[in-house]
C-alpha cells in the first residue's frame, strides 16, 4: 500500500535529511499542508453466524414480510458469548494490517469509536495496543469515542484532523468503528447485527474529505439510551428515533449546501446544491427501509427550497400538491413518503441501494454501520464507475449527534492506483457474506439468552464454539476473577491448530520495513510543493 505514495519533494532535499527516529520529523516538513487526506484502506468484519429475517419473523409470530419488507431487512448476523467487542477490533485491525502489508510502527494514531462498553473506565483502544508490542511502538495517539452509533464518525474526523495538524508526525492514522447491536425480545430485536470497519487514514488518499464541508446537528434527545450498566440492551423510543434522525438529516443537508454553495460563489460559479451533486449517498442505517425514506427526504428538502421546481417533467414532476407543506411537519406523514420515494426510485437505484449490502445481509452495526455501507458502494463498483465521483456520507447517532459530510474519490483508476487496489480489497465482500453460517432462530434465541444471562460475569469461560468462527478471528477464552479478558486467535489456516496467544507481524515484515519507513514518512509531508 505504500506504493500509492507519491514522491513530491526533490532529491536534494531528500538527501539533506538525516536519520531519524520514527515521529521526528526535521524542520523543512513543518509548513507542509498535507493533500488530500482521507481514507487509504478499509477492512470489514462480520460475524460467521446468521439467523434468516423471513424465519425468525415466522419464529417470533408476527406478520410475514414485517422484517423483510417493513424494515426492508434480509439477515442478522450475531456473536456467541466468544466474541466481544474487543475481540470484534482486535480482528478486523490485525486483518487490516495484514492485508496492507503494514507494520505497526507506521502507526502514529489509533481511535475506537464504539458504544458497546464493557469497562467503565479502560478503554478498548488500550486492548488494541497488544497488537503492537512485538513492533515496540508504544508512541500511538488517540482513545476511545462514544455517542452512540456517531463514535466511529467522531474517531475518523478525529483522525483526519490529526493528519492535517502540527500534531502530526508522519505516520498513518487507523480507526475501527464496532459494535454488538442487541435488543431484548420484541420489536426492536430484528434491528440488531454486529461487526466492525477499519479504516486508515492519510494523504494523497483515494477517497479524501472534502475540507470544509461539513455540516453537523447536535441536539438534547432520550431516543435510544443505555442507562442500565449491567445490561446490553438499550432503552429505545422508535418514534422519536426517527423523527430525531429525519430532523437530523434535514438539518445537516441544510449546513452542507449553504457551506457548498459559499465555496462555489468563491470559485466563481453560480449554481444550487441538489442530489444531483452527488455521485452516491451513504447513510447511517439501522435498517435498509429508514435508509430509502432519508433519500426520498433529501429529494424532499431539493424541491422546497427550489426557487421554481418543474412539476410538469423531471423528477419533481407530479409534486405541485406538496409545495406548501412544511418539512416539521412531515415525518410521519404518509402521503409525502410515499410520493417522495415514488419519485426519487431512480436516484435511490443509482446512489444508494448498492450501499445496502452489508446492511441488509448483516443488519445495523450502530458505529461500524454507515462505513460498512461505503464499504459496500466500493465493492460493487469498478475504480472507473467510482473516479472522480462525490460521495455523499450521513452519520447519525442517538441521543443525538448527527454529521453529513462529502469524500471526493480520486480520478485516477489506473491499474495499480491506490483506488483500484482499494477497490480490489473489497471485490470479496458478498464472497465473505455468503461463506457464513445460518443457524434456525431457536439458536439465534438460546445465543441472544446465553449473552444477557453472563454479561459482564467474572470468573467466566465462554460456552461459544471456536470452530464457528472464521480463520483469523480473535475470540474471548476467560473472565478472571477481576474480571480480566483474555484472548486468543484462531488459526487464520483452517488445517492448523489454535493458537492459544497474540499473533503479531513477522520479524521479516518488521525488518523490510526499518528500511524504507522513514523515507516514505519523510515524502508525506510534501505534496504540491
Amino acid at each position: 500500500i505504500f506504493s500509492i505514495i507519491t514522491p513530491v519533494c526533490s532529491t536534494a532535499e531528500i538527501d539533506s535529511v538525516p536519520f531519524r527516529m520514527p515521529g521526528s520529523l526535521p524542520a523543512v516538513c513543518e509548513a507542509a499542508w498535507p493533500k488530500d487526506v482521507g481514507i487509504m484502506a478499509v477492512e470489514v468484519y462480520v460475524p460467521s453466524q446468521y439467523v434468516e429475517q423471513a424465519e425468525l419473523e415466522e419464529f417470533d409470530g408476527v406478520g410475514a414480510g414485517k422484517y423483510t419488507v417493513g424494515l426492508g431487512q434480509a439477515r442478522m448476523g450475531f456473536c456467541s458469548d466468544r466474541e466481544d467487542i474487543s475481540s470484534l477490533c482486535l480482528t478486523v485491525v490485525q486483518r487490516l494490517m495484514e492485508h496492507s502489508g503494514l507494520s505497526y510502527q507506521s502507526v502514529g494514531r489509533l481511535e475506537v469509536g464504539t458504544e458497546t462498553i464493557i469497562d467503565k473506565s479502560k478503554s478498548t483502544k488500550t486492548v488494541l495496543m497488544q497488537l503492537f508490542e512485538e513492533s515496540g511502538n508504544t508512541d500511538v495517539d488517540g482513545v476511545d469515542t462514544t455517542n452512540a452509533c456517531y463514535g466511529g464518525t467522531a474517531a475518523l474526523f478525529n483522525a483526519v484532523n490529526w493528519v492535517e495538524s502540527s500534531s502530526w508526525d508522519g505516520r498513518y492514522a487507523l480507526v475501527v468503528a464496532g459494535d454488538i447491536a442487541v435488543y431484548a425480545t420484541g420489536g426492536a430485536r430484528p434491528t440488531g447485527g454486529a461487526g466492525a470497519v477499519a479504516m486508515l487514514v492519510g494523504p494523497n488518499a483515494p477517497l479524501a474529505f472534502e475540507r470544509g464541508l461539513r455540516g453537523t446537528h447536535m441536539r438534547h434527545a432520550y431516543d435510544f439510551y443505555k442507562p442500565d450498566m449491567v445490561s446490553e440492551y438499550p432503552v429505545v423510543d422508535g418514534k422519536l428515533s426517527i423523527q430525531c434522525y429525519l430532523s437530523a438529516l434535514d438539518r445537516c443537508y441544510s449546513i452542507y449546501r449553504n457551506k457548498i454553495h459559499a465555496q462555489w460563489q468563491r470559485e466563481g460559479l453560480d449554481k444550487r446544491c441538489s442530489l444531483a451533486d452527488f455521485g452516491f449517498m451513504v447513510f447511517h442505517s439501522p435498517y435498509c427501509k429508514l435508509v430509502q425514506k432519508s433519500l426520498a427526504r433529501l429529494m424532499l428538502n431539493d424541491f422546497l427550497c427550489h426557487p421554481s421546481p418543474d412539476t410538469e417533467s423531471g423528477p419533481f414532476s407530479g409534486l405541485e400538491a406538496f409545495r406548501d407543506v412544511k418539512i416539521e411537519d412531515t415525518y410521519f406523514d404518509r402521503d409525502v413518503e410515499k410520493a417522495f420515494m415514488k419519485a426519487s426510485s431512480e436516484a435511490f437505484e443509482n446512489k444508494t441501494k448498492a450501499s445496502l449490502l452489508i446492511s441488509n445481509q448483516n443488519g445495523n452495526m450502530y458505529t461500524p454501520s454507515v462505513y460498512g455501507c461505503l464499504a459496500s458502494v466500493l465493492a460493487q463498483h469498478t475504480p472507473q464507475q467510482l473516479a472522480g465521483q462525490r460521495i455523499g456520507v450521513f452519520s447519525y447517532g442517538s441521543g443525538f449527534a448527527a454529521t453529513l459530510y462529502s469524500i471526493k474519490v480520486t480520478q485516477d483508476a489506473t491499474p495499480g492506483s491506490s483506488l483500484d487496489k482499494l477497490v480490489s480489497s473489497l471485490c470479496d465482500l458478498q464472497a465473505r457474506l455468503d461463506s457464513r453460517k445460518k443457524v434456525s432462530p431457536d439458536v439465534f434465541a438460546q445465543n441472544m439468552k446465553l449473552r444477557e444471562e453472563t454479561h459482564h460475569l467474572a470468573n467466566y469461560i465462554p460456552q461459544g464454539s471456536v470452530e464457528e468462527l472464521f480463520p483469523g478471528t480473535w475470540y474471548l477464552t476467560r473472565v478472571d476473577e477481576k474480571h480480566r479478558r483474555q484472548y486468543a486467535r484462531r488459526s487464520v489456516s483452517d488445517d492448523r491448530p489454535l493458537e492459544a496467544g497474540l499473533l503479531t507481524s513477522s520479524n521479516a515484515a518488521e525488518v523490510c520495513f526499518s528500511n524504507w519507513y522513514l523515507f516514505h514518512m519523510i515524502l508525506m509531508y510534501f505534496h504540491n510543493n
